[in-house]
Order: C-alpha cells, then structure tokens, then sequence
C-alpha cells in the first residue's frame, strides 16, 4: 500500500516537473496521461475476458477479478458490445477528456475494439 502511494506522488511529481507547471498544459498532459491509461486498462480487461470466456462481455459491469484501481474505467471510458467486436470511447482522462490523444495504427491489430473515439478517421 505504502509503495502505491508513493508510486502515484513520484509520478505526479514527474508529471508536474515535465510540464513545468504551466496550469493549462499540465491540465492537458494529466488528461492525456490518466486517459491514456484509463483506456488501456479497459481495452486489457476486456480483451482478457474475451480470453476466458470466449466472448466479450454485454457490460463493464460483467468484468471479473478487477483491481481497485481498475475500477476508474466506470467513469471514464465508454463501452458498447457490438456484433463484430466492441466500441469503446475515452469519456475522461483526469479532469476531462483529452483534446489530443493519438495512436499508432499497430496499436489497433488484434483487438475486437472496431469503433472509438480514439481511432484515426481513417482507421
């Protein structure tokens, strides 16, 4: 317990040093780095129930063996199941949603995830 919060105080610090305090951009760049890992979080649970259960799961709610922490995705991602495969949105980051987050096109292969708000138009 002792070494989670100091994890998340020494990431905090990082974060607060790199964006040199400047109150607007380090709104942004915790927005980017919280939903950056908010939705891969959800994207890593929901693929791993896809693993063990042969499908994707109707809801969030239907996720097993979730940590605390992990529970955070409730209020910032958005997911749909969907014929082929699943939709999920980036709803929250830290404060807000990000205004700029981008993936490489590899980052999508292999996933059900076929719609979000994350994905490139012309993805």
């Amino acid at each position: 317990m002792i070494f989670k919060g100091f994890r998340f105080i020494f990431t905090f610090s990082i974060l607060l040093v790199i964006t040199s305090c400047n109150p607007n951009n380090f709104k942004e760049k915790a927005n980017q780095q919280f939903g950056d890992q908010h939705f891969k979080t959800a994207i890593s649970l929901i693929e791993l129930h896809k693993l063990r259960e042969g499908n994707y799961p109707p809801s969030l709610d239907s996720l097993k063996y979730i940590g605390d922490w992990d529970k955070i995705i409730f209020t910032s991602v958005k997911y749909k199941k969907l014929d082929n495969g699943y939709q999920l949105d980036l709803t929250n980051g830290w404060i807000g949603k990000p205004k700029e987050l981008s993936y490489p096109d590899e980052f999508w292969k292999g996933l059900g995830l076929v719609k979000s708000n994350m994905k490139k138009k012309s993805q």
